[in-house]
C-alpha cells in the first residue's frame, strides 16, 4: 500500500479543509506538517474554519505565521457584540484578517483558492473565487446566531459549512487531500458516521481523531489541538492509505 506522503509527492494535488467551528487551530497544525515535509498544495478550498486557513495560505501567510497569530489570540481580539442577526458584528474579525493577510484580494493570491459560503436568500452554497478575500473568509466563518451575515455584492451570506461541510464544492476534478475535522461542534450531540466522509475520484481523506474541541471560551484547547494535529499529520504521512482514508489518533 502507498503511504499518504508518497501519494502526495507523486504529483500536484489540491487541499480541501472542512468546516468545524474553531477547527482552524487543527487545520493550521495539519498544514504546518504538510509544508514541513515539502508537500505544498497547488490549489486550495474550504468552508468556515477551512476557509480561514486555506484563504490565509493562498494569500501568502505561512502555517507557522498563522500558528503564531492563533496561539496568541484572546477572545477580546474578536469579541464585538452588536444588535443584528447574530451576536457578534464581525468587525474585529475583519480587522484581524486585514492585518494578517498580505493581500485582501483573490486575484492577488499566490495559490488559487475557492471559498464556500451559504447564500441566505437562495438557500444554497455559493463558491467565491474573486473580489474581497477577507469578506469571503468572514462570510464562510459566519456561524448563524454567532455572527451577523456578511453582505457581498448585495447578497447576504452565512457559514459555508451549512450545506458544504467538507468545503469541496469549489474543488475541481483531480487529486485532492481532504482534511476532515472529526471534533464534534457544540451544537451536535454525536459525530457524523464514518460513511459520511465525502466520496469522489482521486480523493484521500485525512481524519485525526480525539483532538480537543475548541471555541471562544476554549482557546487553550485550540492551541493544544494545533500542536496535536501537527504531530498527528507528521505521523499520518508515513501511514498507508486504506480505502481512500488515513485515520490517526
Amino acid at each position: 500500500m502507498i503511504t499518504l506522503g508518497d501519494w502526495l509527492a507523486e504529483e500536484s494535488f489540491g487541499l480541501a479543509m472542512s468546516s468545524g467551528f474553531f477547527g482552524f487551530f487543527a487545520h493550521t497544525g495539519m498544514l504546518e506538517a504538510l509544508i514541513a515535509r515539502g508537500l505544498r498544495p497547488a490549489h486550495v478550498g474550504g468552508s468556515s474554519a477551512g476557509a480561514l486557513v486555506t484563504g490565509a495560505f493562498a494569500a501568502g501567510v505561512s502555517p507557522e505565521e498563522l500558528a503564531g497569530v492563533l496561539t496568541t489570540l484572546d477572545r477580546t481580539a474578536f469579541w464585538d457584540p452588536a444588535p443584528g442577526l447574530g451576536f457578534l458584528a464581525g468587525r474585529k474579525f475583519d480587522g484581524i484578517l486585514r492585518r494578517v493577510l498580505p493581500t485582501s484580494r483573490f486575484e492577488a493570491c499566490s495559490v488559487p483558492v475557492k471559498i464556500s459560503v451559504f447564500d441566505i436568500l437562495a438557500r444554497r452554497t455559493t463558491v467565491l473565487t474573486q473580489g474581497d478575500l477577507v469578506h469571503a473568509i468572514r462570510a464562510s466563518c459566519a456561524v448563524p446566531g454567532m455572527f451577523h451575515p456578511v453582505w457581498i455584492a448585495g447578497r447576504a451570506y452565512w457559514d459555508g459549512g451549512i450545506l458544504d461541510r467538507p468545503g469541496l464544492a469549489g474543488m475541481p476534478p483531480g487529486r485532492v487531500l481532504f482534511h476532515h475535522l472529526a471534533a464534534i461542534p457544540p451544537w451536535r450531540r454525536s459525530p457524523p458516521p464514518a460513511h459520511a466522509l465525502p466520496q469522489r475520484d482521486a480523493l484521500v481523506s485525512l481524519v485525526i481523531d480525539d483532538l480537543p474541541p475548541s471555541g471562544p471560551w476554549q482557546l487553550e484547547s485550540g492551541r493544544r489541538a494545533l500542536a496535536l494535529a501537527r504531530d498527528a499529520t507528521a505521523r499520518a504521512l508515513d501511514q498507508p492509505i486504506v480505502d481512500g482514508v488515513v485515520r490517526i489518533r
